[in-house]
Parts: C-alpha cells; structure tokens; sequence
C-alpha cells in the first residue's frame, strides 16, 4: 500500500493509504477504518462489533443504531449479511464521514447519518433499535480513548434506546492504558444485565460486550459462514470467540 493523502480534522488527523483493492485510514499510526472491495472481514474489532449485532434471541436485527462511525467498516460486513436491515450512526467528526464516502464507497451502504456529539444525542432521543452498538473513541496524540466513561445516567440514556429483546454492545480497546475503563464497563453491564457475553478474536487488541435479557451463543453465528466467498473471510469468521461473562 502507498499513502494518497492526509486528511486533517477537527479532531484527528487522518492518513489514507491505498492498493489496488483496499483503502485503509490510519490515525496515530493505526488502523482506523477499513475497505476492500472483494473481501469484508480484517480479523481485528470490526468483525466482533458485527458479529456482537447477530446475537439477539429472536433473530437477526430490524434495526441498528452505531454510535461512533468512521469509515463504516463494521457495517460494511452487517450490510452484506443483512441487506434489509435499517441502520442509523452517529459521529461528531463530519470530516471522516465526508473522506469515507470520497474513499470508501460510505453512501452504498444506506445508513442515516448524524454529524452529532452522541451523548446529547442519546439524552433526547426517544427512538429505539434492535441493537445498540457504542463504539465512540476519540484520538490522542499516541492512542485512542473513550471521552466519557460509562455512568448511570449514561447507561440509562444508551438502555432507552434498546428495543424489547433487543441487546446493548460496547467495543473496548483492551492492553496498557485500557485495563481500568474495560474493568468498569464489564462491571456496570454485569450489574445491569442478565447475560454479558464476550466476543474476541487471536489477532485482535479488542474484547467487545453484548448485554442483554438474553444474549445468544456464538452458535449463533455459524450459519453466516456460508454468506462470505472468500477463504481469508471464512477463517476470521471462524476464529471469533464468544464467552459468557455473567
């Protein structure tokens, strides 16, 4: 890959680097967002946040609701498994959301997009999703954070919008400097919740939770195996783990 350009942001600073079949966004010198135009999986978080989608009891979702966009990665592989799905996204930074529709084919996706702060956004809205999915990090000079940790009223804000039956997820970077914030998530979620499980993958700096009244097992997700062609798709579809937390 060779990089095309720089895209400087409000609040990043975004690398963009091409091939003749992917494009990758790269901020602090990771990778921020992903598309290939054959293949959908990277073995990394955005599989586990799409995958965390597929768990709820009844079924495959009507409706998902992401908060923290980017490049729309992980919905990239839900729009594949689920063509009929409605999805909706928030994101407070309007300048990665215009780069990923110039370099990532964004709009082919059908998501209706806010370029809003979503903690103001949750605290009025009264609308509700089969999935609730909070992926919101913020870059830092040398690494992403969360700008606000999770607390009661937030939880409440995010429980609001979760549809009967439907499931509560959070994406967490796991490693030095992440180990407080994952411990308090975990808590609060399995004092809130019934059922936590925990999706990781081999290859992956992430642990993704999904919370609900019930929450299904990672049988739950070999049927889709067969919905991906290429082989490197399959095995990172295999590879994900789903481990109960409460």
């Amino acid at each position: 890959m060779h990089r095309t350009g720089v895209v400087h942001t409000q609040f990043q600073s975004i690398e963009i680097w091409k091939s003749g079949l992917a494009t990758e966004f790269r901020v602090a010198g990771a990778l921020h967002a992903w598309h290939h135009q054959k293949r959908f999986l990277t073995g990394l978080a955005w599989d586990l946040i799409a995958a965390a989608a597929l768990l709820r009891k009844e079924g495959p979702p009507k409706s998902i609701l992401m908060l923290g966009l980017a490049g729309g990665t992980a919905f990239r592989v839900l729009r594949h498994l689920l063509p009929e799905c409605e999805f909706t996204a928030l994101d407070i930074d309007g300048e990665i959301i215009q780069a990923a529709k110039e370099h990532m084919a964004l709009e082919d996706l059908g998501i209706e997009i806010h370029t809003k702060d979503a903690y103001p956004w949750l605290s009025e809205n009264r609308q509700k999703f089969d999935v609730v999915f909070d992926d919101i990090y913020l870059a830092g000079k040398t690494d992403v954070f969360r700008p606000q940790a999770w607390n009661p009223e937030l939880l409440r804000h995010l429980q609001r919008a979760v549809a009967p039956g439907g499931v509560l997820a959070v994406n967490l970077v796991t490693g030095a400097g992440h180990r407080r914030m994952q411990s308090l998530t975990r808590r609060i979620l399995c004092d809130a919740y019934p059922r936590v499980r925990s999706l990781r993958t081999p290859a992956g700096m992430n642990e993704v939770l999904v919370a609900g009244d019930y929450v299904a097992t990672g049988r739950q997700l070999k049927p889709y195996h067969g919905q991906f062609q290429d082989w490197r798709d399959r095995t990172f579809w295999n590879r994900i783990e789903v481990t109960l937390r409460s």
